[in-house]
């Protein structure tokens, strides 16, 4: 699902931005802290007090959801990475091991759309008006 390439870019990255719906149809964006998942081949998301979260109850009425990890390693010359996931999302509790931190809840993305932008080794070679996105449903 996955390259290994975008696999070690989401391990370098601390964090993403989860779009989730709100009950009202508005849209709302985190920012949040995640991590692959690679025995349910997801994008699992942590954090502190999760489960009282609106995001974690958004997922409740509207499962679908959109997830971005991007960031800007050179301005000069400028490079851009990015990394979309579309899918669905469960909110979960019970799934995680609480530390005193985080609680027990966890927001599972199973991705069924990928939209990759400059994450492969050879894009950052490549003048950045010539990469070219790779999108592929899951």
């Amino acid at each position: 699902m996955f390259t290994e390439a975008e696999l070690a870019y989401l391990a370098a990255q601390p964090l993403g931005r989860l779009a989730t719906q709100q009950p009202n149809g508005t849209l709302q964006v985190n920012p949040v802290a995640f991590h692959y998942n690679p025995d349910e081949k997801t994008i699992d998301i942590t954090g502190y007090n999760l489960r009282k979260s609106k995001k974690f109850r958004n997922i409740a009425t509207h499962d679908k959801v959109a997830f971005v990890v991007d960031d800007v390693p050179s301005t000069n010359p400028w490079r851009v990475r990015c990394l979309e996931i579309r899918g669905r999302a469960e909110a979960l509790t019970g799934a995680n091991v609480p530390d005193g931190h985080l609680d027990d809840a966890v927001i599972r993305i199973h991705p069924g759309r990928i939209l990759a932008m400059g994450v492969e080794d050879g894009d950052q070679d490549r003048d950045p008006l010539e990469l070219e996105p790779n999108f592929r449903d899951v």
